[in-house]
């Protein structure tokens, strides 16, 4: 198995230890509970409260938080904005601002994704709600910040605009599969949705949605369902079958909407003739689990149905649809637990997204190593697993490199993993963690106070106050991000259509955290200089980026990761081509030949197109010279002279590169030849690395003549350019 070391970065190391956060080996635990630096009491923080998310929300470059409130009944979700920075107070210390900021709603929300749906460079809010108390809709609040013409930080429910075509379906361009019953008057439909994840499933620049359903009491009856952006972030469902729905149950034979095959509740058949996509998820997970650089996922499950794992076929088929892998890809797969939550990441440092399942094995967190094709294997169990485990969270916390994992326990105290690097996890939870038994839902982390470690956010149900625990220094990121997998850019011709590249990309982080890491890829036209564009987050492990689609030339890219805490890393570098597809070398004669000792005027011309893809079929003949000479062919890529050489003509501009010397060969006079191949002209010794795509080429011939002036005879020139 080939194991990736990540590099550590001296610099950060150096600024570290100035800023003295290098703790001490041996150093007491690794977190504790700052209650200070967070809101306290009523209405601030004394919810049923399910889930925490981070991200700059007001553009100030500091990490604000959103609590997703409201697990017990109806209730206003909270935003606690950090002080540091522009809001002149202390970088870690949040305030309460819901209500200068937040719509004001009350409702069931299980969870809330910050993510850019409306690509204008800053963060709106997926509130993700369910119906368990009240027919209600999941929500989309839009930052006002960008081209919205607001201030960054103060969002809008935009939930009536944003949800579109719902419950339309003229069977060819209206889709949609949901009854016109599930459809709220206000906007929104009636859902149970546990947890919803965006990424770009289409690979067209913007980030689609996976919206995953359980059902009225966890009856596992309503399909979950994928919603496609439209760019603005305005989303409709995406259901090839465009099947509609008499009733909001699914039934078994209906196509299964945007799965291969019918639906069959609790199917095994993993070859595309049936799908399950109607269970009861609590957690969905996504990312590139089989390396061909398109989206998989994962749906969680509630009680007893097993989790189900959804392979993109579009690498395979050409056309989106995913298929339903769940018995084949998926080791022992749990049917008999509440498979309550999972978790993506390279646990082992061999370049690919390994699983860990919280409650997945009969009330068991395990572990599953992907073996490279998206196949997780046997099980390894967690110790001191529990019944009452809720959450788990990838972080590292000792600052190794290494992935770490933090267990939030609804019945209990919270449970943190140290791992090896090879997929051993040790509990160390006695020696790292402050002693807890609140009722936690989820743990969120992030570097609050921007001093090098990772700090955690602890969301806790049943009324009791959410938790900070803050990291005290023992564990600051020295580690840059892995970049194992860039995609293979193919050769094309130039157009307004972009070029598009995907990297994974690894780090000793949760993809929640990494998505944030500045992303670029970075350019080169013929070994020119680098230019850098910006990429985006796609999801899981996955970021997106385009080159220009007008470039001609050899491009070579490569892409730049640069965490939050200035750990800098780089892909490999990769190439391709763009030249006219039609390019036929353009080739033309030029300059003079001179007249040998017999009277041949020599000539050179070609055969063939000078293509780098085909280097054998291009050939390029010197003629009409004195038989059985020696002879060659030299070339130059800076263009042409016509100068006095020899007592002929110089027609290729120097520097010149002389090919291999060959005999003419002939009988007759004037009946002597020499032949080269583009092949012969890339492989010379000093060729390979000048003649590229796009390149203008002058090539002359040269051979012997002793009864002439100088001993020597030239052919004229002839030119052309370098085809893909």
């Amino acid at each position: 198995m080939i194991q990736f070391r990540r590099q550590v970065s001296i610099a950060t190391l150096r600024v570290l230890a100035v800023l003295g956060v290098l703790a001490p080996l041996g150093a007491a635990q690794s977190f504790q509970f700052a209650p200070a630096q967070i809101p306290q009491g009523a209405p601030f923080n004394n919810s049923y409260s399910e889930n925490f998310d981070f991200g700059d929300l007001d553009l100030d470059g500091d990490q604000d938080a959103v609590v997703a409130d409201g697990d017990c009944c109806n209730d206003q979700n909270r935003l606690w904005v950090n002080m540091g920075f522009a809001q002149g107070g202390t970088l870690g210390y949040f305030e309460d601002r819901t209500a200068q900021q937040f719509p004001a709603i009350l409702d069931t929300t299980r969870d809330m994704d910050l993510v850019d749906y409306d690509s204008d460079g800053d963060l709106d809010i997926g509130v993700v709600n369910t119906s368990s108390s009240s027919n209600q809709t999941s929500r989309f609040w839009t930052n006002m910040g960008g081209f919205q013409g607001g201030t960054a930080g103060f969002f809008q429910d935009q939930t009536a605009l944003r949800w579109q075509e719902l419950a339309l379906n003229n069977g060819s361009t209206q889709c949609s599969s949901m009854p016109q019953a599930q459809v709220l008057a206000s906007g929104g439909f009636i859902d149970w949705n546990g947890d919803s994840v965006y990424g770009d499933l289409d690979n067209d620049g913007d980030l689609d949605l996976v919206h995953a359903s359980y059902g009225p009491a966890l009856s596992g009856v309503i399909p979950s369902r994928i919603f496609f952006n439209d760019g603005q972030g305005f989303f409709r469902e995406f259901n090839p079958s465009c099947h509609q729905q008499f009733g909001i149950a699914v039934t078994n034979g209906q196509p299964a909407l945007w799965a291969q095959g019918t639906f069959l509740e609790g199917t095994t058949n993993v070859l595309g003739e049936s799908a399950d996509i109607a269970n009861t998820p609590m957690a969905v997970e996504l990312g590139d689990f089989d390396g061909d650089f398109d989206i998989d996922f994962v749906l969680g499950s509630c009680r007893t149905p097993p989790p189900r794992l959804f392979r993109n076929m579009f690498a395979e088929l050409g056309s989106l649809v995913w298929r339903d892998r769940t018995f084949a890809q998926l080791d022992s797969p749990p049917i008999s637990s509440t498979s309550y939550e999972q978790e993506m990441g390279d646990m082992n440092g061999d370049g690919d997204l390994d699983l860990l399942g919280i409650n997945w094995n009969a009330f068991f967190d395990r572990y599953q190593d992907n073996d490279g094709t998206g196949v997780f294997g046997t099980p390894l169990i967690l110790p001191n697993s529990s019944t009452a485990d809720m959450d788990g969270e990838l972080l590292d916390f000792n600052g190794d490199g290494n992935l770490d994992v933090l267990v939030a326990n609804t019945a209990g105290p919270e449970r943190l993993h140290a791992g090896d690097g090879l997929g051993a996890l040790v509990d160390v939870s006695s020696t790292e963690l402050p002693l807890d038994s609140s009722s936690t839902r989820c743990t969120e982390t992030c570097d609050i106070d921007q001093d090098g470690d990772f700090d955690v956010m602890v969301a806790n149900n049943l009324g009791e106050p959410n938790d900070l625990l803050l990291s005290v220094g023992t564990g600051f990121d020295s580690h840059p991000a892995l970049l194992p997998r860039l995609e293979q850019a193919p050769s094309r011709a130039p157009s307004a259509q972009p070029t598009v590249v995907r990297v994974h990309a690894y780090d000793n982080c949760s993809w929640d955290v990494m998505r944030y890491n500045k992303m670029h890829v970075q350019y080169q036209v013929d070994g020119g200089e680098f230019t850098d564009q910006p990429m985006r987050h796609a999801g899981g492990q996955l970021f997106r980026g385009e080159i220009p689609g007008t470039l001609v030339g050899q491009i070579a890219y490569r892409v730049k990761s640069r965490d939050e805490h200035g750990n800098v890393a780089f892909s490999a570098l990769l190439s391709y081509t763009a030249a006219n597809p039609n390019c036929t070398g353009n080739l033309s004669s030029y300059c003079t030949s001179k007249v040998s000792s017999s009277g041949c005027l020599p000539v050179v011309g070609a055969t063939g197109v000078p293509a780098l893809n085909n280097p054998a079929g291009f050939v390029i003949t010197s003629s009409s010279l004195e038989a059985n000479k020696n002879g060659l062919q030299f070339f130059g890529t800076t263009g042409e002279v016509i100068t006095p050489f020899q007592d002929g003509w110089l027609c290729v501009a120097p520097p010149l590169h002389r090919l291999a010397v060959k005999a003419s060969g002939g009988g007759a006079a004037c009946s002597g030849a020499l032949s080269y191949t583009l092949a012969e002209v890339l492989a010379s010794e000093s060729g390979g690395a000048l003649v590229v795509v796009g390149q203008l080429v002058n090539q002359q011939g040269w051979f012997r003549d002793p009864a002439a002036p100088s001993a020597t005879g030239l052919t004229h020139g002839l030119r052309y350019i370098v085809c893909p």
